[in-house]
C-alpha cells in the first residue's frame, strides 16, 4: 500500500491535543496528520515502519534538512484515521501498520505499547474512520 494523506483532526481533546514535543532527525520530512512511530531515545519518526511502539500524530509539518531537530505530536484527540486491511468493529483497539495505515492490534501487540487508537466505528481496508487516540 502506498503512503495515504494521514490523520484528519475531528476534535482535539484536552489542551488542544495535549501536544508533546519529541526529537526528530534533521534529515527526515514529516507531513502534519503523519502518523509517527516512538523511537529510543524520545524520538519519533515518520518512516514507513510495519512495527513500532505508536507516539501519536504529527501537529506540523517539518521539512528535510530544514535545520530542525524538534516536533510537536497529538496524543489527545479523535482522529479520522485509514484502515489498511480491517481495523475491525467499533472498540477494537489499532495499531500504526506502515504508510499511515492503522490496522487492528493483536495482544501481544498491545503489550508491547504499539497501540495507537480505540475505533470509534467499524472501519474496512482504505476506509477513513473516526478514532480516539489512546495509545497504550
Amino acid at each position: 500500500m502506498a503512503k495515504v494523506s494521514g490523520a484528519v483532526i475531528i476534535e482535539l481533546l484536552g489542551s488542544r491535543g495535549d501536544p508533546v514535543r519529541y526529537t526528530v532527525a534533521n534529515a527526515n520530512s514529516i507531513t502534519k496528520g503523519d502518523l509517527l512511530f516512538l523511537l529510543d531515545p524520545r524520538t519519533v519518526s515518520g518512516a514507513n515502519l510495519a512495527t513500532g511502539a505508536a507516539a501519536g500524530i504529527a501537529a506540523m509539518d517539518k521539512e528535510a534538512s530544514d535545520g530542525s531537530t524538534s516536533i510537536s505530536v497529538y496524543t489527545n484527540g479523535i482522529f479520522d484515521l485509514v484502515a489498511g486491511v480491517s481495523a475491525g468493529a467499533a472498540g477494537a483497539l489499532v495499531r500504526i501498520s506502515g504508510g499511515n495505515y492503522i490496522e487492528t492490534a493483536t495482544a501481544a501487540q498491545m503489550l508491547s505499547g504499539m497501540v495507537l487508537a480505540k475505533t470509534l466505528e467499524a472501519g474496512s481496508a482504505e476506509e477513513y474512520i473516526a478514532c480516539k487516540l489512546v495509545m497504550v
